[in-house]
């Protein structure tokens, strides 16, 4: 075929398959699952393929029969994976599969288009082709990782079993009220470093892992805040941690709390929300209702990414301290991690729904801190002005930071864990906040 027609043929082709993964990814699977997502990837792919088989022989008279292969081979693959919805189990075994499989194909595929492709059409199959072989290399590379991310780094806590799995809770410091710390999405345990170092010297605080988070072993599926808020209930009790707490939440770590607060009131003395979702967000903030379907259909594209080595680029904790940033950059940059936070966020509606049935602390001590960029959004202030509320005895500023800077940032920090430490004395001395 000619240079220019080659060269239409191949970007016709690539275009089709780029398109007919976004539909799938965006469109008629937002959201979904690790395995529909990579077979929405393959699908569209061999459908790329299949398009260039049947371009290159009906304009040039000169079919590539060879094209059938690599076009059945990723859209069979694909089908299947969509089709079956293979859990995460199988997918870590595919993912020791597929590189070398795909690594053939690419080479193979290279050697058939130096032969029958000529032009820039060439050049963009061997770039699409050099693409490939970096994700298969970056597979192996993330596969092994992973496999040593717990050795590299243990927990700086200790695990308990809950129900059969182990969970993981850090508990740091001496005295009562005990702080508990729930973190916002893709928050784990080490997250909290900052403020916990600053709490530890007042009383003792605990920061935990949630069920599929860092060292806390996966709960089978996606769990709503109630059943989040059980798991947390029995790991204190195995702990032999002792209430009534002082719970402190950040971000979507606050409906956490609330849930929590709602189902053990008993072992409620204060609360601590830092910059905290609020449960009317799908009503009380305009924006987040899309806000939250484009992260929907962006979270779940993440773990597939993490299985070729790209999951690093999404970890959180570069601004925690030492040995507390290692551990969180390589334990929020996993395949796991980022398919926990998928599911995470597949159940945000859930979780707000039931933080909904907390409609008051009565008089327990409360200080609702508010990040200023966060005012940016429209409803903002009145969400937070309305989870102040649930206590008589509340306190609520703002404090000049971004929404993550409320535990990553060292300045800001110190003001959340001087937040918490005004409401463990204000229950050790009975006196109200204000």
């Amino acid at each position: 075929m000619t240079d220019t027609t080659s060269t239409r043929i191949v970007a016709a082709s690539l275009s089709t398959g780029i398109a007919v993964i976004l539909l799938l990814v965006l469109g008629v699977f937002p959201g979904a699952t690790e395995s529909v997502v990579a077979g929405s990837i393959l699908l569209g792919s061999g459908c790329g393929w299949a398009m260039l088989a049947v371009l290159s022989g009906r304009r040039t008279g000169r079919p590539q029969a060879w094209l059938a292969v690599p076009a059945l081979t990723m859209g069979v693959a694909g089908l299947a994976l969509v089709v079956l919805a293979p859990g995460e189990p199988v997918m870590t075994r595919l993912s020791w599969v597929w590189p070398p499989v795909m690594l053939g194909l690419g080479g193979w595929a290279f050697l058939r288009i130096r032969r029958g492709i000529s032009g820039r059409g060439r050049w963009l199959l061997v770039s699409v082709l050099a693409i490939l072989s970096v994700a298969s290399v970056g597979a192996v590379y993330a596969n092994l990782a992973e496999a040593q991310v717990r050795d590299d780094f243990p927990a700086p806590g200790s695990t308990y079993d809950v129900e059969g799995r182990q969970m993981h809770l850090w508990c740091q410091g001496q005295g009562s009220p005990t702080v508990v710390l729930f973190g916002g999405l893709g928050e784990i345990s080490t997250s909290w470093t900052h403020i916990a170092e600053g709490v530890r010297s007042t009383t003792r605080v605990c920061a935990y892992d949630r069920a599929g988070q860092a060292w806390s072993e996966d709960a089978g599926a996606p769990e709503t805040g109630r059943q989040a808020a059980d798991d947390l209930h029995a790991l204190l009790s195995a702990a032999g941690e002792e209430g009534p707490f002082v719970l402190a939440g950040h971000s979507i770590g606050g409906p956490y709390a609330m849930v929590y607060a709602e189902r053990y009131p008993d072992e409620v003395a204060g609360m601590v929300l830092l910059d905290s979702s609020s449960p009317e967000q799908m009503t009380a903030i305009p924006a987040y209702p899309a806000q939250y379907a484009l992260m929907r259909r962006g979270l779940a594209v993440l773990p597939t990414l993490a299985r070729i080595g790209l999951g690093p680029l999404f970890a959180t904790g570069s601004g925690l301290p030492g040995v507390a940033a290692d551990e969180t950059l390589a334990m929020t940059g996993t395949a796991r991690a980022l398919r926990n936070g998928r599911d995470e966020i597949a159940m945000v509606p859930r979780i707000f729904e039931q933080a909904q049935a907390l409609t008051s602390l009565e008089d327990r001590p409360l200080v609702v801190l508010t990040a200023s960029e966060s005012l940016e959004m429209e409803g903002w202030q009145a969400a937070q002005d309305t989870l102040a509320r649930l206590s008589t005895d509340h306190v609520a500023r703002t404090v000049e930071s971004s929404h993550e800077g409320m535990v990553a940032d060292p300045r800001v920090a110190a003001q959340s864990a001087d937040a918490i430490t005004a409401v463990v004395a204000s229950i050790r001395t009975g006196q109200p906040l204000r």
